[in-house]
């Protein structure tokens, strides 16, 4: 008897075997075979068979083929993929692994695989029964339900499968859908608009949720933002075109649902690319405040709110809420002093209310806002951190001083560094930009040459020290490539100093500069040829 351990490549073909045709009542019939030592007598004959005795109630011979799998044989009665053939592929297996875990390992991998098959079956079912169900097009004596059925019918089995389908289903739902409402009256058009751009986001947070795990996961988070940020933007434009008296007056049900749908999204606290939040503050801020519904929302809030289970993220949730019906009244103090109680405060979801304070050229109440968000903007992402800083730049121009602004763009650096430096350059400040590159340590050749010529047009001296910076950190980088460079840096250097009239300075300058400097030979033949030095 030959004692028998068979290729890698082999084991691991003949478990693919068992995962793909084996059922789990014989894998595990033959896993007990196994383990009760009946699988015997194994032999390699030939070079590619396996041949083995497996003493169950009635000995079976099994021969295994290893080269052509599907054709290996039993002498039981149960025909192919019958338990002796597994018994004996666990007791090969033993020199490779443990053959319990091979066993678990299979179980699972058919478990999924029975699962796919019936969610397929399912699938095709539901297809069918939908095809025969086909909706009516949305029409103004439909509810939003009915609206948003249609619209998931439309788009029914739609699937991502590469970097852009985001955007190209956002394309087709403006094409296909979009023009349903041409002719309603305006305030059901609006609502229509509104309901549509819910579709969408509902459908990309079903995307990214969906996607997470895929090797697309990344672009499609991308997308699902992109089109987000579009969804955002066009609920901004659309949200005052809403006619809330007509809505809450004469379309009473739809609009009742629709504020439920949105409830639903935004109070959640589930986690999603997209800000249900917004959504919900903005439509509640465009409400009459003095009439049944807003009273209603709130007692719904703080009847929520008193749960005692309540998950983090639904708790800041519904704080937000709460809070934002205290902004609606004008108390924003109040309103930041509960959302002081927020387990995490995220910066892009207050720019709703600096916005709002840009529309109302409230400077004051957007600077509270500002100042309230600065801890916030810290450990905020940086295309969060740009719109922060364009609305501080927005709100300082129209302040006394803007020694405040400058302490905040200081305190942020490096992040701010694009900002500050704009806005030094735009206040004539150029003694303040300098010093920022000095401190950044950028060299001249990588600034922009129109901001540098500004700064040298006005005062060639402040930019001395900066090309001197230059000219040492080029040098320590010790090679001819940096050599040149510092050769490049110095001819401007003695350009600027002529034109100061400051040359005996300069062959100062270079003096010392090659005496520092005299053991790299390399350097002193690019300040030969510069004819600086003898």
């Amino acid at each position: 008897m030959l004692k028998l351990q068979i290729p890698k490549n082999r084991i691991k073909a003949l478990a693919r075997h068992l995962r793909d045709q084996f059922e789990l009542e014989r894998l595990e019939r033959g896993w007990e075979l196994f383990h009760k030592g009946l699988a015997q007598d194994i032999e390699l004959k030939h070079g590619l068979e396996v041949h083995a005795l497996v003493r169950d109630t009635k000995p079976a011979e099994v021969i295994l083929n290893l080269e052509t799998i599907p054709k290996s044989e039993c002498s039981c009665s149960q025909g192919e993929h019958c338990e002796h053939q597994a018994a004996v592929v666990f007791a090969l297996f033993v020199p490779h692994g443990r053959p319990e875990l091979l066993l678990a390992q299979l179980k699972q991998a058919i478990l999924v695989k029975n699962r796919q098959a019936q969610t397929r079956q399912g699938s095709t079912r539901t297809a069918e029964k939908k095809q025969e169900q086909r909706l009516e097009p949305p029409a103004p004596g439909q509810s939003p339900g009915q609206w948003q059925r249609f619209f998931d019918q439309q788009f029914y089995g739609f699937s991502l499968n590469q970097q852009s389908s985001i955007e190209q289903f956002y394309g087709a739902v403006k094409e296909k859908l979009g023009g349903h409402a041409e002719g309603w009256p305006p305030p059901l058009k609006e609502l229509y608009a509104l309901q549509l751009l819910l579709f969408v986001m509902r459908k990309i947070e079903q995307f990214y949720q969906e996607t997470k795990t895929s090797y697309l996961s990344y672009y499609i988070e991308t997308g699902c933002r992109t089109v987000g940020r579009q969804c955002h933007d066009e609920l901004l434009t659309l949200v005052p075109k809403l006619d809330m008296e007509a809505l809450t007056r004469k379309y009473t049900a739809p609009w009742k649902e629709t504020l439920a749908m949105i409830s639903e999204a935004a109070l959640s606290g589930k986690e999603s690319p997209l800000s249900w939040s917004t959504v919900y503050r903005s439509i509640w801020w465009r409400m009459p405040q003095d009439g049944p519904w807003m009273s209603g929302e709130r007692a719904r809030l703080a009847g929520l709110l008193a749960a005692s289970d309540l998950m983090p993220r639904r708790r800041d949730a519904l704080i937000m809420a709460e809070a934002h019906f205290l902004v609606i009244e004008g108390d924003d103090e109040r309103a930041r002093q509960r959302m002081e109680q927020l387990g995490r405060r995220e910066a892009k979801d207050f720019f709703l209310y600096l916005h709002r304070c840009y529309e109302e050229e409230a400077w004051d109440r957007m600077l509270a806002w500002l100042r309230w968000l600065l801890p916030a903007v810290q450990r905020a992402q940086q295309d969060e951190l740009r719109q922060f800083c364009h609305y501080w730049m927005e709100a300082v121009q129209r302040q006394p001083s803007d020694e405040e602004w400058i302490g905040v763009m200081v305190g942020l650096l490096p992040r701010t560094y694009p900002f500050y430096t704009a806005y030094l350059l735009k206040a004539k400040r150029y003694k303040a930009w300098m010093d920022l590159q000095m401190a950044s340590r950028v060299s001249p050749l990588s600034l922009y040459s129109v901001d540098l010529q500004t700064v040298e047009r006005e005062d060639p001296a402040l930019v001395l020290p900066l090309y001197h910076q230059a000219v040492e950190r080029a040098i320590a980088e010790k090679n001819r490539t940096a050599y040149a460079t510092a050769t490049k840096l110095l001819k401007k250097l003695h350009a600027f100093y002529k034109k100061l009239n400051r040359l005996p300075e300069w062959e100062d300058y270079i003096y010392r500069l090659a005496v520092k400097y005299s053991r790299l030979r390399a350097l002193q033949e690019e300040l030969k040829q510069g004819q600086w030095i003898p």
